[in-house]
C-alpha cells in the first residue's frame, strides 16, 4: 500500500496528462485493428490503426485511409469518441466520468484537471468543468441541426443526421476528419461544398469557438460585451485570433486566388475558400480547395499560421495564440528600451516570456527536423514535407497529398508530433522536469551581448 502511494506521488499531473493522451491512443488503435472497424471486414494494419488513433486523439486530421470509404460504422464511431476525448481533453472527460458516477473528485484529480484545461486556480475547477461541458454539447448539437438541412437533402434522412453529427463534433473539436469520401472520390474533404454557404459558414464557426478556450468562454458568459472585465489572457486570445484570421485571408484572396490554377473559381468561390481556408489554419484540417494546387509563398505562409494553432485550455494545438503574442510583446518592450512586457495595462511576469521562448524553439526544432528528416528519407520536396510536419505538431491536419505514400518511418515521425502537439509544449517540458527544486544558490552574473 505505501509503495503504491509512493508511486502515485512521484507521477505529477503533467504526466498523467501524457500517458493518458498514451493510453486513449493506444486503445482506440486496438479498436480500430478489429475486424468490423473496416468496410472490408478484415480490420486496419497495426501502423494504419495506431496513426489513424493518434490523429483522431490529438485531434490533427492527417489520415492513411480515408474516413468515409474505409471505416465502417462501428470504425467511424471509434473516431468520433477518440475525437471527442481529444477534444475535450482525457482528464476532463475522466473528471467527468468520476463525477456522474456519484463520487468526489480528489484534490489531485483537482490539480490535474486544472493543468488539463489551463486554468488559472484550483478553486471553482468542478463548476468550471461542469460549463464546459454544457457548452460543448450544447454548440456541438446547434452544430448538427443547422447542418442537417443540407446533408439531409444529400444523403437523406439517417446518412445526413449522421453526418452532420460527425462534422459537428470534428469541427468543434479541430480535428478535420470528413466521411464524405467515397472509394471513387476518396480524401475529399469539404471540396464538394466550395461554394456551400451553410456549410462553410457553419464549419468556420465552430471551429473558431472551439479554439477560443474554455477560459474564453467564461469570461464571455460572466461579463458578456464588457471586454474591459475580461481576463489579460482572453483579451489576447481573441484580439490575435481575429488579426490570424483576417490577414491569411486577405493574403489567400488577393495573391493565392489570383494564380491561373483558380481561373475557374468565381468571386464567391474565392471568397469562402480564402475565409476558409484561413479558418481552418486554426489547427482545424478540413480544406475546400485542392491544397496540392497551392503555389510555394502561399504554402510558406500556411506553415507559420499552422505552427501557431489556438488557444491555450481548447480544443485547438499549436505553438498558442498567447504565445506568439507574448513573445512579440517581448520583442516590443525591447525595440521600446522597456524591461517590462506590458499589454492592456497589465504586466506579465518574466518567467512567462521565458516558457513562450522555450515552448516555440521547441515547436521550430521538431518541426524542422521532422520535415528535413521525411524529406531525406522520401526524396520528396523540402516544402511539402515542413508542410506536413507543420501541420502535424500544430495539430492542423491538412496535407498537400503526401501523407498516404510516406514509408512507416516518415508516419512514425508524423504519430510523434501529432502527439506531441496535442499534449503541449509546457506540459512536456514540465512533465520532463518533474520533481522537486533543490536548488539553494545562485551562480554569479555575466552580461552577454546579443543580436
Amino acid at each position: 500500500m505505501k509503495k503504491k502511494l509512493k508511486l502515485h506521488k512521484k507521477i505529477s499531473s503533467f504526466q498523467v496528462i501524457i500517458l493518458g493522451f498514451l493510453g486513449v491512443i493506444l486503445i482506440g488503435a486496438v479498436l480500430l485493428m478489429l475486424p468490423f472497424a473496416t468496410k472490408d471486414g478484415m480490420g486496419a494494419t497495426f501502423g494504419d490503426a495506431l496513426f489513424t488513433s493518434t490523429s483522431a486523439a490529438c485531434v490533427t486530421g492527417l489520415v492513411v485511409q480515408d474516413t468515409g470509404s474505409y471505416w465502417s460504422l462501428f470504425g467511424q464511431g471509434v473516431l468520433l469518441v477518440l475525437i471527442q476525448i481529444g477534444g475535450l481533453g482525457v482528464v476532463t472527460v475522466a473528471a467527468a466520468i468520476v463525477r456522474f458516477s456519484g463520487r468526489k473528485i480528489s484534490l489531485m484529480q483537482r490539480s490535474t484537471l486544472q493543468d488539463s484545461i489551463s486554468a488559472p486556480t484550483v478553486g471553482g475547477i468542478v463548476r468550471l468543468m461542469n460549463f464546459i461541458l454544457k457548452v460543448v454539447f450544447a454548440i456541438e448539437l446547434l452544430g448538427v441541426v443547422c447542418m442537417a438541412p443540407y446533408f439531409c437533402g444529400e444523403f437523406g434522412f439517417w446518412g445526413g443526421i449522421g453526418r452532420s453529427v460527425f462534422h459537428s463534433i470534428s469541427a468543434f473539436c479541430n480535428a478535420g476528419f470528413d466521411v464524405l469520401g467515397t472509394k471513387q472520390a476518396p480524401f475529399v474533404s469539404l471540396t464538394g461544398q466550395t461554394a456551400q454557404p451553410l456549410i462553410n459558414v457553419v464549419i468556420m464557426l465552430l471551429i473558431i469557438v472551439g479554439g477560443l478556450g474554455f477560459l474564453t468562454w467564461e469570461d464571455v458568459k460572466t461579463h458578456r460585451l464588457h471586454l474591459r472585465r475580461y481576463r489579460l489572457q482572453s483579451k489576447l486570445i481573441l484580439s490575435v485570433t481575429a488579426v490570424l484570421i483576417v490577414l491569411p485571408a486577405v493574403f489567400l484572396y488577393f495573391y493565392e486566388f489570383t494564380q491561373p490554377q483558380w481561373s475557374d473559381c468565381s468571386t464567391t468561390q474565392k471568397v469562402f475558400a480564402s475565409l476558409f481556408q484561413s479558418v481552418t489554419l486554426r489547427t482545424a484540417g478540413f480544406n475546400t480547395v485542392d491544397l496540392a494546387s497551392l503555389s510555394e509563398p502561399t504554402k510558406a505562409v500556411m506553415i507559420v499560421w499552422m505552427l501557431i494553432g489556438g488557444a491555450p485550455g481548447s480544443t485547438a494545438g499549436g505553438l498558442k495564440v498567447t504565445t506568439v503574442a507574448v513573445l512579440l510583446m517581448s520583442a516590443f518592450s525591447v525595440v521600446r528600451r522597456r524591461n517590462d512586457v506590458t499589454c492592456f495595462n497589465r504586466r506579465l511576469p518574466e518567467g512567462t516570456v521565458n516558457h513562450a521562448a522555450a515552448i516555440l524553439m521547441m515547436y521550430i526544432v521538431l518541426f524542422f527536423v521532422g520535415g528535413v528528416t521525411i524529406s531525406c528519407v522520401e526524396g520528396l520536396p523540402l516544402l511539402d514535407c515542413l508542410f506536413e510536419t507543420a501541420s502535424a505538431i500544430g495539430t492542423v491536419g491538412v496535407t498537400t497529398g503526401i501523407t498516404t505514400g510516406l514509408s512507416a518511418a516518415s508516419q512514425g515521425i508524423l504519430i510523434v508530433l501529432m502527439y506531441l502537439g496535442r499534449v503541449g509544449g509546457l506540459t512536456l517540458i514540465f512533465a520532463a522536469t518533474a520533481g522537486p527544486r533543490t536548488f539553494t544558490s545562485r551562480f554569479p552574473k555575466e552580461k552577454v551581448t546579443v543580436g
